[in-house]
């Protein structure tokens, strides 16, 4: 008995010398994203909990669901809890400075992924996501490419209330503008510009409701694939899939089948799994004392048709 006894005794302080998960964890964040239905929001929380492991650090995952109310209190409660940095996407970039500040206060390093707080007196460590304004910018010239010499009146599906959003339109705007006051060629004019809440569910009412209002509708952009799905689904009901031409972003494994298929005509793309192995990797440089930067930004890429047709993945 005394020998299986200190067999047993081996065998424990042998298997809490290793774990498959990674070192031990040193440290607890917080990660209030967005919304976690929205696949691209899940998978920065996967991979920020995957790779924070093997930094030393756990990581607590809530969903703020697109309720500001409710990721104040996601905010209010990790400061009670102590964790040692939260993480989030805010669902409303000036509402969240409140909730921020009291994170301040606390001593706790505020960190912001894919959207950014815009609330002054709110200070974030860092802010890592994909470069919005220049993605916004492809999706322009997507636009201009799908449209050709014609040109055309379009609609934008936006959501005003985050800051990536803002970016976005901002972005696909001013190219717009630049090839509007180019002579010979086809104007794109900007005619409706409606809330798509980031889903599926507004994007089609939107989409809906603006091709009510104009019978002569060339193209839409949408700030996000749920969005540009919804819209894709409005236009099928009434009629007008082939004539009406969509731009979307994020390319998220539904938009880029889409694609794929013709449905949608492009998407400036996201990479999330790079948003969440790069703030897990900043978020460790600063555990360790070292000086990280105020943002980082990852470049979105172009993707059409013939990326889909070639995109092994989508099988």
């Amino acid at each position: 008995m005394l020998r299986l006894n200190r067999i047993w005794l081996l065998m424990v302080i042998l298997g809490g010398c290793s774990s498959a998960s990674g070192p031990e964890a040193r440290w607890t964040v917080g990660l209030s994203v967005l919304n976690t239905t929205n696949p691209f929001f899940k998978e920065i929380a996967d991979t920020m909990t995957e790779e924070g492991a093997k930094h030393g650090y756990r990581v607590i995952t809530v969903s703020g669901d697109d309720d500001v109310v409710k990721q104040d209190k996601q905010l209010a409660d990790f400061i009670v809890k102590k964790v040692d940095a939260i993480v989030l996407s805010p669902c409303d970039s000036k509402s969240i400075g409140q909730a921020i500040q009291k994170a301040n206060t606390a001593g706790i390093p505020v960190f912001t992924v894919d959207i950014g707080c815009l609330a002054p007196g709110a200070k974030v460590v860092t802010h890592i996501a994909t470069d919005n304004y220049a993605g916004g910018k492809q999706a322009a010239v997507a636009m201009i490419e799908a449209l050709g010499p014609a040109g055309g009146r379009i609609a934008v599906l936006d959501h005003r209330m985050v800051e990536s959003c803002q970016l976005r339109v901002k972005g696909f705007k001013e190219v717009l503008d630049e090839h509007n006051q180019k002579p010979g060629t086809g104007r794109i004019d900007i005619v409706a510009e409606l809330p798509s809440g980031g889903s599926k569910d507004q994007g089609y009412k939107s989409a809906e409701d603006i091709l009510q209002a104009h019978g002569n509708l060339a193209g839409i952009f949408a700030i996000n694939d749920p969005s540009a799905l919804g819209a894709r689904a409005a236009l099928e009901k009434a009629g007008r899939a082939r004539r009406v031409k969509i731009i979307g972003f994020d390319g998220q494994p539904e938009g880029k089948r889409a694609i794929r298929d013709g449905n949608i005509y492009a998407d400036p793309v996201q990479y999330p799994d790079k948003i969440g192995r790069t703030a897990a990797a900043t978020i460790a440089r600063y555990f360790d004392g070292e000086e990280v930067p105020a943002e980082i930004l990852i470049p979105t890429g172009l993707y059409r048709q013939a990326d889909g047709m070639k995109d092994s993945t989508l099988d």
